[in-house]
């Protein structure tokens, strides 16, 4: 499993409400509680795009 960097964690927003994220270590996500959704983070590389996205309670 890697690693997000924690600088990088620090600076990311959602890119809909920008608003903080929090890291899901064990889903390898960041979540946005506001926007409902959960953005998937590739071998290290958060992609923080909408449609890439998972909603969350599905």
């Amino acid at each position: 499993m890697t690693e997000v960097d924690p600088k990088l964690l620090e600076i990311l927003v959602c890119p809909l409400t920008k608003t903080p994220l929090t890291y899901d270590r064990e889903n390898q996500e960041l979540i946005s509680k506001k926007a409902g959704l959960a953005f998937p983070i590739r071998s290290g590389v958060p992609i923080l795009l909408v449609e890439k996205a998972r909603k969350l309670g599905s």
